[in-house]
């Protein structure tokens, strides 16, 4: 059941459309911030789920900037923070959750506001041919193992969430919890689960490696993803003009092309 809510992935690139084509003051200042002026590292501490996307940003962004350097560290959401929090060094972070994003503003660690600049859902994925004949969350508390996102994970909140809304309860014994939600699907694709609950973007990615199975609106969650320019940035016009290309057109197509669903 190879199916994704991809109307709102066409609003999203709907949205980008207008964003390039309007004449507003915003746009001019993100060709100045593009003028290839800047130089330096730039250290982006990103949600496990924007790997492949932000690879491609930062490559637009360096293309457009040749003396600047992006070095991303991707992980859960809440391990970053922890990171973040005990001294390690980043300029931008992108959170797949608000809820940790606040952890760091509440702590000094955010200069300015931060920004919601994508969402994303949450489907099921199952071995090729969904061999379980898995259907919806139901199926999965005897399905065998299944695989989720370790319990303070956003991943792991948000299928955890789901399963409330469904009102469907899984025994932790037939549970194994992923780092991140890359580490989640993997236990799919090498055969340690037998389903597991991840992001629609990660389904994507992962091709025809996995199966994936949609959940209903009415039992799905939303994840809201805010990026933020961090107070121990070493550079902050480098991080502004990072941030500035992620929420511009060319960030958005980025995001739109990789299944994400545009900010509300």
């Amino acid at each position: 059941m190879k199916r994704l809510r991809f109307h709102a992935v066409v609003l999203f690139v709907v949205i980008v459309a207008a964003l390039a084509g309007c004449g507003s003051g915003s746009s001019s200042d993100e060709s100045s911030a593009y003028s290839g002026t800047l130089e330096g590292s730039l250290s982006v501490s990103a949600a496990a789920s924007l790997r492949d996307a932000f690879d491609a940003i930062g490559d637009g962004f360096t293309a457009a900037n040749p003396g600047v350097e992006v070095v991303f560290n991707f992980d859960s959401s809440s391990n970053l923070a922890t990171q973040i929090l005990e001294g390690a060094p980043a300029g931008v972070f992108a959170s797949a959750d608000e809820a940790n994003m606040a952890r760091l503003a509440d702590a000094g660690e955010v200069d300015g506001d931060p920004v919601i600049f994508a969402r994303n859902e949450l489907v099921i994925v199952t071995r090729p041919d969904n061999p379980a004949g898995i259907s919806g969350l139901v199926d999965l508390a005897d399905a065998g193992i299944i695989s989720l996102c370790g319990e303070e994970v956003p991943c792991g909140r948000y299928a955890a969430e789901a399963f409330v809304l469904a009102g469907v309860t899984i025994d932790e014994s037939k549970v194994t919890r992923g780092q991140n939600v890359t580490a989640t699907l993997t236990a799919v694709t090498e055969g340690d689960a037998v389903a597991a609950v991840v992001y629609a973007t990660d389904a994507i990615a992962a091709g025809d490696a996995v199966e994936w199975v949609d959940i209903p609106t009415e039992h799905d969650v939303l994840a809201s993803y805010p990026i933020g320019v961090l107070a121990g940035a070493g550079d902050s016009e480098l991080a502004r003009a990072f941030v500035d290309f992620v929420l511009g057109p060319d960030g958005h197509a980025v995001l739109g092309e990789h299944g994400f669903l545009p900010p509300a």
